[in-house]
């Protein structure tokens, strides 16, 4: 039964082996490229046999050099230093201080509508229309006028009350004859007062303007803030990673050096018999792959120090670009210690998002204010006074239309030529009381021709104004809007904070492990060495500890960068990043 099952099995196998080579048979046109070593490359279907029997030559290595600074020109910097040069002259930075004073003069502007202006205007005009008039006889008539008028207008903002006083000028002359008077003095002095008594006297579009410009003002302040605490957390984190770059290709340098201590000792120990002539290759190539890491490292300094000089450099001409940054700054920073309840308390206080939202209250209220305003009657008490004076000189040409001449033979002549000496009388008496230029302000001081004017003007909508209750609801809906957003952003910052001393915990864990670590790596590489020496270990196990202690003393200092990255980061959550690197009174320059 055995055998049966055991022929069974043998005549499968080989039905199936002739079933696969009759499937897939192997082209004889497609002949077999083999590389160094004489075998054929791995058959693998769709791949194209590209390179077949490519290997690298040997070649020495490049530079060791960073691209464009000159290790020679190196300038040491700390922390603040970077700080400071980054809001000196970063565009971000300069760009938001731009818009602070530009806000400053759109405060300055809207303040402008209320300025005491003077409003003026003079001409000479001559004018020649023809006579449609029974009271004279001339075909057409000539007049000139000098007029010089002038107003003082001013305001007081908080009632709405806007005050005028003007004073006119005119001189006339003329040649109709019915004119008494030619060249004639008119002047007027006034004051008019309007006083808004709904519409108009709490707010109106000029108050509204101050109002919003001063909270664009603390607007823009306020993003100005933001941006530098962002520039501020940027700068800290490239300082950072710059300094961990620079420290880990020591490190890598050093374990280069390690690297070929243990190349040489293996070495003597090949002459002495101890090892075998092949472990040596293991070593060589040790060496070589830390040497590359040198160069992996090399390139990681060159992109921290180019992104930290992108952020403080002036622009790309600056001499900074040349030199190489040296961080002098000590690398073991301790968190600042607090308390979650301090945290949240302090980013409340200081965190300018907070700021924003509240700006953006404050000018919803005064949009509020404004169309609440706008929404009632406009009526305004109006009152206005004004004194006139008058003089000029007897026009030549005049003749009285009324001056018929009497006729003797009339029983009526004597009374006729009394009624024209009375008009004569009349007449002259008029000329001596208007007087000449002269008497024109003296008319006014006197007060001889005054006018007063007190009354109440009105410009209702017939049915309401809906726009200004429809923009007035608007304002509500934006208000409880902006109530929201801030519940929310109130939120994301706890949150923020609360993960930002979370991973400061984390990073001062991470940092004790790698230290603990590190402290091992090196007691277990020293102690595989005096294994190796006494031909208890192999070369293997000896390059295995070697790299363990060269990752280990850059996940030290990898996890002491990450923990000063932390303490920036809180730094930004709890909106502390101006006060702790003390720049704040170079913020206000």
């Amino acid at each position: 039964m055995y055998l049966r099952s055991y022929f069974l099995l043998l005549l499968t196998l080989l039905l199936s082996a002739w079933a696969a080579a009759a499937q897939d048979p192997v082209p004889s046109a497609t002949p077999y490229v083999t590389d160094r070593q004489g075998k054929p490359p791995e058959k693998v279907e769709g791949v194209p046999n590209i390179a077949p029997d490519f290997a690298a030559d040997l070649a020495t290595l490049p530079d060791l050099g960073r691209v464009g600074v000159e290790a020679t020109k190196q300038r040491p910097m700390s922390v603040r230093e970077a700080v400071v040069l980054a809001l000196e002259n970063n565009k971000d930075i300069e760009v938001t201080r731009k818009n602070v004073r530009i806000a400053e003069f759109d405060l300055l502007a809207a303040r402008g509508v209320f300025q005491p202006r003077l409003i003026g205007q003079t001409f000479y005009q001559r004018a020649t229309t023809p006579n449609i008039s029974i009271f004279s006889t001339n075909r057409d008539t000539t007049e000139g006028a000098f007029v010089g008028n002038g107003t003082i207008q001013g305001f007081i903002p908080s009632l709405g009350t806007v005050i005028a006083a003007n004073v006119t000028n005119q001189r006339l002359t003329t040649d109709n004859p019915i004119s008494i008077l030619s060249p004639q003095f008119n002047a007027t002095v006034g004051l008019n007062i309007t006083q808004p008594l709904f519409k108009g006297r709490s707010s109106d579009t000029g108050r509204r303007a101050i109002e919003i410009a001063k909270r664009n003002l603390s607007l823009t302040d306020s993003e100005f803030r933001q941006r530098s605490i962002e520039i501020i957390t940027n700068v800290q984190r490239a300082y950072w990673d710059l300094t961990f770059a620079l420290r880990n290709l020591q490190v890598q340098r050093d374990g280069v050096r390690d690297a070929k201590e243990q190349l040489e000792h293996n070495r003597r120990l090949v002459e002495e018999g101890q090892l075998a002539p092949i472990d040596i290759v293991a070593a060589e190539t040790q060496v070589a792959n830390f040497e590359q890491a040198v160069y992996d490292a090399l390139n990681t300094v060159s992109l921290a120090d180019n992104f930290l000089k992108n952020l403080i450099s002036e622009n790309r001409h600056d001499i900074l670009w040349s030199e190489s940054i040296v961080p002098v700054d000590p690398v073991d920073l301790r968190a600042p210690p607090t308390s979650l309840d301090d945290a949240i308390n302090a980013a409340m206080a200081n965190r300018p998002e907070l700021d924003l939202i509240d700006a953006r209250k404050s000018m919803n209220e005064v949009d509020r204010k404004y169309l609440r305003d706008q929404s009632r009657p406009q009526i305004d008490l109006v009152a206005g006074y004004t004194s006139a004076g008058i003089g000029g000189s007897r026009n030549p040409n005049f003749s009285s239309p009324f001056d018929i001449p009497c006729d003797p033979n009339d029983p009526g002549y004597e009374a006729c030529l009394a009624r024209q000496a009375q008009q004569r009388a009349q007449l002259q008496a008029l000329l001596q009381s208007i007087g000449g230029s002269g008497s024109t302000y003296t008319d006014i001081f006197a007060n001889r021709y005054p006018t007063f004017r007190v009354g109440v003007q009105i410009n209702l909508p017939l049915f309401g104004d809906r726009t200004a209750r429809a923009q007035y609801g608007r304002a509500l809906v934006e208000g409880e809007k902006l109530e929201t957003q801030r519940e929310q952003l109130e939120q994301a910052i706890q949150v923020e904070v609360r993960n930002a001393l979370q991973a400061v915990r984390t990073a001062e864990a991470r940092l004790r492990a790698a230290l603990v670590a590190r402290e091992n790596s090196a007691r277990q590489y020293e102690s595989e060495q005096r294994k190796l020496d006494n031909g208890q270990s192999d070369v293997y196990r000896v390059l295995e500890r070697q790299t363990a202690l060269t990752s280990a003393r850059s996940s030290e200092l990898r996890a002491q960068t990450e923990l000063n990255k932390a303490i920036a980061d809180l730094q930004r959550a709890t909106g502390n990043a101006l006060r702790d690197n003390d720049v704040l009174t170079m913020l206000r320059r």
